[in-house]
């Protein structure tokens, strides 16, 4: 019964239009209504905009997580792979050599048959003497020159086992330093005797004569 209803005119209609319903309500409340209305509705809509994209983006950049660096192989190409023939040690390269000398048929044997790339010279490779570096290929080479047919069946035996063992020895150090290995010898018995010791030898019958 006290209280009345207020019904405020739209912006449009003239200022101060009011209907009052049951009680007298002061013109002055109604301007105060009307200018927070105008105030509220005259933000430019470019404002509002601002103002509420601001807040997301603020939360957007705290929830970013930092990327990461790059770690520093990052920054250089995938090393190439590494090429097909290994690197050598320096120690595998040939190095001439004089012959030992006080065999001159053995020498002469050794510069013409592979044929020796370094005639006059043995080549030393990883430490090891070799009497010869064949011409054009990574071939080493042991050259024998003995009269193994002359000696008793008792010294054959000795010899052969002396020289086979010096062969594995250098055929492994030819091996590791990427070159063939092959043995001369002078007489085909020779040949069959180191065969018979050691199956796996590269032998050949030079045919050279003392």
């Amino acid at each position: 019964m006290g209280t009345g209803l207020c019904v405020l005119a739209a912006p449009e209609i003239i200022a101060g239009a009011v209907l009052v319903v049951g009680v007298l309500v002061v013109g002055v409340a109604i301007k105060e209504a009307l200018d927070a209305y105008a105030l509220s509705g005259s933000r430019p809509a470019e404002e509002e905009v601002t103002l509420l994209a601001k807040p997301a983006s603020r939360e957007s950049s705290s929830n970013r997580k930092p990327q990461p660096e790059p770690a520093g192989q990052d920054w250089f190409s995938p090393t190439p792979p590494d090429s097909p023939e290994k690197e050598r040690h320096p120690r595998c390269e040939p190095v001439p050599v004089p012959h030992l000398g006080g065999d001159a048929a053995h020498d002469r044997c050794a510069d013409q048959f592979p044929p020796n790339r370094f005639p006059g010279k043995d080549v030393l490779v990883k430490g090891k003497r070799f009497d010869a570096l064949q011409v054009g290929v990574r071939v080493l080479w042991e050259i024998k020159t003995d009269q193994f047919d002359t000696y008793s069946d008792f010294l054959q035996g000795q010899v052969v086992r002396q020289q086979v063992a010096t062969m594995r020895e250098e055929r492994s150090i030819a091996t590791e330093c990427g070159y063939g290995f092959v043995v001369g010898v002078s007489t085909e018995a020779h040949k069959e005797a180191l065969v018979e010791e050691e199956a796996t030898l590269n032998i050949v019958v030079t045919g050279c004569k003392r």
